[in-house]
């Protein structure tokens, strides 16, 4: 399995360290996973879900909390979940995941960045056989785990796949495991730091370093927009 999007993850990161976006992207997941399961994380797998990504990236107690009551309150802002597909720059793929309160202000916002960059949006589903979606769990590597017995206590959860990185584990297995996965992860006491959906790309592609500075101006663009919750690309 390719890991294309380890490039745009270090790449977004890097981005990220301003607080000032990350965490009110982090706030959203918070509060749309509140909203939708409600704001017991004991009760709302999504919600841990959302926490523990947040606390990952070291966003405060007062700001997770205040995302969970923003859920509940009486103004609450309703989110729609929008994904928009496009092709930018020397013809890289880009898959784009949106979370608006305002999807006529999102897709004008989406159509410019890939319209200034040269490229354009395709019609959903145009690039749905480029990725692989998959549930990416992430967790450190201490010496009371063994990686081949996690391997087969794992395998019936639906696990594709283990991936062992300095100090890091991965762990991968299609979308539809997510909920078995991180259950199965919760019932042996491994401390998940990150669990995500990725989209993965089937066909990763090679760009020069002169390429990548283009395509990296307009993921700037669509990443520092608010609406914007996730992106990935084709980028080997």
């Amino acid at each position: 399995m390719g890991r294309a999007f380890e490039y745009r993850r270090a790449a977004k990161e890097k981005r990220w360290d301003k607080m000032s976006k990350l965490f009110p992207k982090l706030g959203k997941a918070i509060t749309m996973a509140a909203k939708e399961g409600g704001s017991d994380p004991d009760m709302n797998s999504s919600l841990r879900t959302a926490i523990r990504n947040a606390k990952a990236q070291n966003m405060p107690k007062d700001n997770i909390d205040a995302a969970i009551k923003r859920a509940t309150a009486k103004d609450a802002e309703a989110y729609s979940e929008i994904n928009y597909e496009g092709k930018g720059p020397h013809g890289v793929l880009v898959f784009v995941e949106c979370a608006t309160d305002n999807p006529t202000r999102t897709v004008a916002n989406v159509k410019s960045y890939f319209n200034k960059a040269g490229g354009g949006v395709v019609p959903n589903g145009s690039l749905e056989f480029m990725f692989n979606r998959k549930a990416v769990f992430e967790f450190t590597k201490t010496d009371n785990i063994d990686v081949d017995e996690l391997e087969l206590e794992l395998i019936d959860a639906g696990l594709e796949e283990i991936e062992v990185n300095e100090d890091k584990v991965f762990v991968y297995g299609d979308y539809t495991s997510f909920g078995s996965l991180s259950a199965a992860l919760e019932g042996l006491n491994i401390d998940v730091e990150k669990s995500t959906l990725q989209r993965i790309p089937t066909s990763p592609v090679e760009f020069t370093e002169e390429q990548l500075v283009d395509i990296e101006k307009m993921l700037d663009k669509i990443e520092d927009d608010d609406d914007i919750q996730q992106v990935f690309t084709n980028i080997a």
